[in-house]
């Protein structure tokens, strides 16, 4: 596993555990892996960042290292290029989680893996790139190591507890708080999302099962809708939260930005279908399934409390969330 310790890549580590796999976690040493995993350290941005990983090696009969090898990458494609090129002799199989941001903008309702990607990516790339272009880069760099043993996720909006992008975690907390709580457009909007575990179910069956190329990797269009994942957070928190449904010309005229600003929102058009609105039949096909939304909303909630009710922020993610004073005056409208 590189990475391994948050998020995605947290959860993934935990679920091979769980089946009784021997897992070996490549990290910085920024934040402890799960215990049961063999520890290397390493920074794959710096010169010979790449050592321990190498001095690892392999058994003397010439089989794999490791069986499979997954990466959760998003920075400079360049880093995957040479963490693949270095273990494509040494693992049977590479997963890269990719995006459905590879797809080019912008990209219809429905679209599936055989849509258009981004122009200009490169394995290769170095520095920084736009988020679209290093996880196509990435995607090039693990399929130019590996071809046909190299199965790439691309995963849709990402929720769950680990969860460092704080999506989720804002909702959870603002509506903790209580209160009149500005909720964006209709109630009946529907969404998609995959939860961090499920994605982390159906990566490692994929994997084991010799699937390879892309998968759109998200549930279905409207597997809940933004009423019943507010509705979720009221309920969890046991908060006298009241939800006010704000009507989306009101909150576009303020200046609020969707997304950033009211996560996991969109008003309707090219970005929701985007976002919201992909094909999906193939990973469906293939075993995806995605729990509801409620059993995410209850078990990421748990984790924050754990955690004192401050979730851990990405340092290369902005925050995100509503300035509690805008909210205020629209509130006030």
């Amino acid at each position: 596993m590189l990475g391994g310790t948050e998020f995605v890549g947290r959860a993934v580590t935990e679920d091979a555990l769980a089946r009784g796999w021997e897992v070996t976690v490549f990290h910085r040493g920024h934040h402890e892996p799960p215990p049961g995993t063999a520890e290397l350290l390493g920074d794959r941005t710096a010169e010979d960042g790449l050592a321990a990983l190498e001095a690892a090696g392999g058994p003397d009969d010439g089989s794999y290292a490791w069986d499979l090898v997954v990466d959760t990458w998003s920075g400079a494609p360049s880093a995957v290029r040479d963490a693949a090129r270095l273990l494509a002799g040494r693992a049977g199989r590479y997963t890269y989680v990719s995006s459905r941001s590879v797809y080019a903008y912008p990209s219809p309702a429905g679209l599936t893996e055989d849509g258009p990607v981004v122009d200009g990516a490169s394995p290769d790339a170095g520095g920084d790139v736009s988020y679209a272009l290093a996880k196509r880069g990435g995607e090039l760099a693990a399929l130019d190591a590996f071809g046909d043993r190299a199965l790439l996720v691309r995963a849709g909006l990402i929720i769950g507890p680990w969860e460092n992008i704080g999506r989720l975690p804002w909702w959870l907390t603002r509506i903790a708080r209580g209160g009149p709580v500005l909720a964006p457009g209709t109630p009946g909007l529907p969404l998609q999302y995959i939860d961090a575990r499920d994605l982390a179910g159906w990566l490692l069956d994929a994997a084991e099962s010799g699937l390879h190329g892309p998968y759109n990797l998200v549930s279905r269009p409207g597997h809940t809708t933004m009423g019943e994942l507010l509705d979720a957070c009221v309920r969890v928190t046991g908060s006298d939260a009241e939800l006010r449904w704000t009507d989306t010309e009101t909150i576009l005229a303020a200046g609020v930005e969707p997304w950033s600003e009211l996560p996991v929102w969109l008003p309707p058009g090219e970005l929701y279908d985007s976002l919201h609105q992909g094909d999906v039949s193939r990973a469906h096909a293939t075993g995806l399934r995605c729990r509801p939304v409620g059993e995410t909303v209850e078990d990421t909630w748990r984790w924050l409390r754990e955690l004192g009710g401050s979730a851990p922020q990405r340092p290369d993610r902005p925050t995100v969330g509503l300035d509690p004073q805008t909210e205020a005056k629209l509130l006030a409208g």
